[in-house]
């Protein structure tokens, strides 16, 4: 029959797989479609140095529940959908592997651990990097020096904003200071003046008059 054709290609190629290659970096995991909807909308895809990484956190010995899904996956390539799906993959798995149900559960309770811990791992150093939590343990990220570097300007740019106001004030006061004494300057030269020349006028005066009365006598 085609499907039993189909159902034995798709154990064969998922055990020769296993056999002869590396954990596939690009492979991500069957999830239910259901799951998978659940999941947030978004056009960006990750980057292949992160599906690397998640592939080779959740590569095992080939008997674990990443295995597992693997063989479901390649079974469902063969037309295979549905519980008839997950029966079929676990008696094939369980034929090979002598794992029963209980265990296949608990190593997938570990891998969800595994990757919950990463996931915290890889949040905290992205926090430390972003300077948003305590120094990092090591030579500061980029990121960090140019947090550093921008608190530092930001105060330098406060400083000289207050330096700048305190000249203000001072250039603005010596500026009055200034008005106020030339103006007083300006006032005691024209008093100066004025009495400079009531006196040359006085002396002027009293010379013409004493020329007049007393050399003509």
């Amino acid at each position: 029959m085609a499907i039993l054709d189909n159902l034995a290609k798709g154990v064969k190629d998922f055990f020769v797989e296993e056999d002869h290659a590396a954990p596939a970096a690009a492979q991500p995991l069957l999830s239910p479609a259901l799951a998978l909807a659940s999941l947030p909308a978004s056009s960006a895809q990750p980057e292949q140095r992160h599906l690397d990484h998640i592939a080779q956190l959740l590569a095992g010995d080939g008997r674990d529940f990443y295995a597992f899904t693997k063989l479901v996956k390649s079974l469902a390539a063969s037309g295979l959908s549905g519980p008839l799906l997950y029966q079929t993959a676990f008696n094939a798995f369980a034929a090979v592997t002598s794992l029963d149900l209980a265990s296949l559960l608990t190593s997938a309770e570990a891998l969800t651990q595994k990757l919950a811990d990463d996931r915290t791992r890889v949040q905290e150093r992205h926090r430390e990097k972003l300077g948003d939590t305590g120094p990092l343990k090591g030579p500061p990220s980029a990121l960090a020096q140019l947090r550093s570097q921008e608190a530092q300007l930001q105060a330098d740019v406060a400083s000289l904003t207050q330096q700048l106001t305190d000249k203000s004030q001072q250039l603005q006061a010596t500026q009055q200071q200034l008005h106020q004494e030339s103006t007083k300057a300006q006032a005691a030269l024209a008093s100066y003046e004025l009495a400079n020349a009531a006196a040359a006028a006085e002396l002027q005066a009293h010379q013409q008059a004493t020329k007049s009365f007393l050399l003509t006598h």
